[in-house]
């Protein structure tokens, strides 16, 4: 029997897996003291400053002689394990690319991913709507927190956009051309896109890894959000791992004849008419 998508796993493990990423990323100082810190003492203290003023477990000693507390090694270890998991458990839905192989997974799992973040930035919106016209009492976090979580949505939503082939494409002159001239622009394409995130990385690697990251740079709000910290790196990485599904694509369309690309890889049928029957449309 064919498990269905939109199971309660598609939604818990993606859910899961936000709430250890989210703890690992809000609890950054804590990271950096312990795995990659500072020569300079007074850029020590101000990491520590940070770390102490952004704790949510202050009360928590730190474990094997550092700065870390049981639950940030907890989030750490578990967010990897818990991404293995719904790799493993994601259900390909009917109107996603219906060809996908085991690095696909990676992507897909991005996708269900990227899903609880959409939800979660709805619900804070409502919730600082609801405080803020309601209650009259709005809050000083609910405008960064949604800014934050849509770069990640934006970000993610990239990789996959990337696999599922959805990304904009022009491709007047392409199918005019033989299968060799077609072979010939998805390689050069795909080494472009490869020579772009290889310049990126290495343009930036010192300015968004040395500085942004490792001073853990905030956003300088009521609410202070690492938003300088986390984008900028998450830009570098998102670009690599789109680069490196370009390149997967790429292997895996080779063999495919001109024919296997029709009308229904544009258009979903299905869709299509759910959209006629909502409007009343024969």
């Amino acid at each position: 029997m064919t498990e269905k998508p939109g199971g309660l796993r598609e939604w818990v493990i993606p859910f899961a897996f936000v709430l250890c990423a989210g703890w690992v990323i809000w609890h950054g100082p804590a990271y950096i003291l312990d795995f990659f810190p500072h020569a300079n003492e007074s850029m020590t203290a101000q990491i520590t400053e940070l770390h102490e003023r952004k704790d949510v477990s202050s009360g928590l000693p730190g474990v094997f002689g550092g700065v870390m507390d049981i639950i940030d090694w907890a989030a750490l270890l578990l967010a990897p394990i818990v991404f293995i998991l719904g790799m493993r458990s994601v259900v390909h839905a009917h109107m996603e690319y219906p060809d996908y192989t085991r690095f696909d997974l990676f992507a897909l799992f991005l996708g269900r991913i990227t899903m609880i973040l959409i939800i979660s930035m709805t619900l804070v919106m409502l919730y600082e709507v609801f405080l803020r016209y309601v209650i009259e009492a709005p809050t000083l976090w609910a405008n960064e927190l949604t800014l934050w979580i849509a770069g990640f949505v934006f970000l993610l939503s990239g990789v996959y956009a990337m696999q599922q082939r959805c990304h904009i494409r022009i491709f007047i002159l392409y199918d005019l051309l033989p299968r060799a001239g077609r072979h010939i622009c998805d390689v050069i394409s795909v080494s472009l896109l490869c020579l772009f995130a290889f310049l990126l990385v290495y343009g930036s690697f010192k300015q968004v890894f040395g500085i942004k990251f490792h001073r853990w740079e905030m956003f300088g709000t009521a609410f202070d959000p690492p938003i300088p910290a986390t984008i900028q790196p998450a830009i570098v990485i998102v670009i690599v791992l789109v680069a490196m599904q370009a390149v997967a694509n790429l292997i895996a369309d080779w063999n495919k004849q001109p024919s296997d690309f029709d009308e229904n890889d544009i258009i979903d049928q299905e869709e299509l008419e759910a959209i006629k029957k909502s409007v009343g449309a024969n």
